[in-house]
């Protein structure tokens, strides 16, 4: 019988020992790897979780309990929410506080001539806000989650407000007034419903009633129409209010998305879509805006059409404003992404050059500012400024129709504009 006795080399036993203790060592750290990626996989639906709490916690405080709910024919709703529970009086300085009666109209302010009271789509249904309430555009979970974030919806990004720079992506086509004391302005503007490339673009008109620097000390109250679908989740143009106190930062909202302007109006919707709008060649729709500072109390109010009174910016929002504006524009804005490394296809206005004329392109008339004494006086020397001119430019004039007026817009990106 043979007996076979094999001694393993010490060189090998060690190989062996070590490959063994190797295993072990990648079979825990794969153990941990699968450990983290599950730990990974419930991380996401947890902040999911989270922002949706945040979402209804702020959607609560917008939206207020309404007496009455309007469907409207664009899908939006309205709820007619009674004037003391509305979101400025939730401002802790305007907490407890009634809203105030209509201040003295300049001199000036001739109020004869169309109401205007049925320019919004939700008018369409033929139903409306009893006394003693005002209408407010529902905002909803999709709203809300089309935002960067929570704390960013309702609000104009944080950046460096100039006029003479485009680097933000922001591009303007406006007229303007500086140098004075101002008190207000007024302007018809006209519109219209322009095409925007994407969802993180806009399209508006309005005026600006502005003061301090271009700086952080910025104050601003805004008024027009615009076509923003994150902010609303559709193209059609929307009649708007801004205001900030900050240059956007930290104060200030559109509409009555946060504590600040006090409506007083059952008849009109901020932030709800404007019809009819203006055609290319053919019928023209304009709206009449005029904010202007009540001389007994310094709030700022807002008036839409031939007399009707929307609301007011309390004084005790801003600093350089609670005292006067120092500068007024008036004009159009777009966001430019540039969607694949070329410049926005984003139209302003009705999408055509100023040199196209009345029918064609869009204009602004009727311009005037509010003086020291509580006048409506014509612009003194009105200035016209486009930042990107072969995208969207502006030719100013006056007659004894219109006033002061220009015409402004395009189409941004084109054979010139690449």
């Amino acid at each position: 019988m043979v007996s076979c006795c094999c001694k393993i080399p010490i060189f090998v036993f060690i190989f062996l020992l070590l490959l063994v203790i190797s295993s072990s060592i990648c079979a825990t750290h794969s153990s941990e790897t699968g450990n983290s990626q599950a730990n990974n996989q419930t991380f996401r639906p947890e902040e999911e979780s989270k922002k949706l709490k945040l979402v209804r916690e702020r959607l609560n405080k917008i939206n207020k309990p309404a007496l009455k709910t309007i469907q409207s024919p664009d899908g939006d709703i309205i709820d007619c929410v009674l004037l003391r529970h509305q979101p400025a009086f939730d401002h802790p300085k305007l907490k407890g506080k009634k809203p105030l009666d209509p201040p003295e109209s300049p001199n000036g302010h001739n109020r004869k001539g169309m109401a205007a009271e049925d320019f919004q789509m939700w008018m369409m249904s033929g139903e409306s806000c009893p006394e003693g309430t005002i209408p407010i555009r529902r905002t909803t979970e999709g709203d809300m989650l089309r935002a960067s974030s929570v704390a960013s919806f309702g609000k104009k990004p944080t950046r460096l407000v100039r006029r003479d720079s485009t680097s933000d992506g922001h591009e303007h086509a406006v007229g303007y007034v500086s140098g004075d004391e101002y008190y207000g302005a007024k302007a018809n503007i006209n519109v219209w419903a322009p095409r925007v490339s994407n969802q993180y673009e806009f399209s508006l008109s309005q005026l600006w009633v502005i003061s301090g620097s271009f700086g952080d000390d910025l104050n601003t109250i805004e008024a027009g129409w615009q076509v923003s679908p994150e902010l609303y989740g559709d193209y059609y143009p929307r009649f708007f209010t801004y205001w900030t106190s900050d240059a956007y930062q930290a104060t200030g909202c559109y509409n009555l998305l946060c504590s600040g302007f006090v409506q007083t109006n059952n008849r009109i919707a901020i932030g709800a879509a404007i019809s009819p709008t203006s055609s290319y060649g053919g019928g023209q729709f304009d709206i009449s805006l005029l904010v202007w500072k009540d001389p007994k109390h310094g709030n700022w109010w807002l008036e839409f059409g031939s007399g009707i009174l929307v609301g007011y910016w309390p004084s005790i929002l801003f600093t350089h404003l609670r005292d006067r504006a120092s500068m007024v524009q008036f004009g159009g804005e777009i966001v430019n992404s540039s969607p694949g490394g070329s410049h926005t296809s984003t139209e302003m206005g009705s999408g055509h050059f100023a040199v196209e004329g009345f029918g064609k392109a869009s204009y602004f008339r009727n311009l005037q500012v509010v003086d020291w004494d509580n006048n409506l006086i014509p612009l003194p020397n009105l200035k016209v400024l486009a930042d990107h001119p072969i995208c969207y430019d502006i030719q100013g004039g006056i007659n004894s129709v219109w006033g002061n007026y220009f015409y402004f817009g395009g189409p941004g990106r084109n054979v010139n504009c690449p």
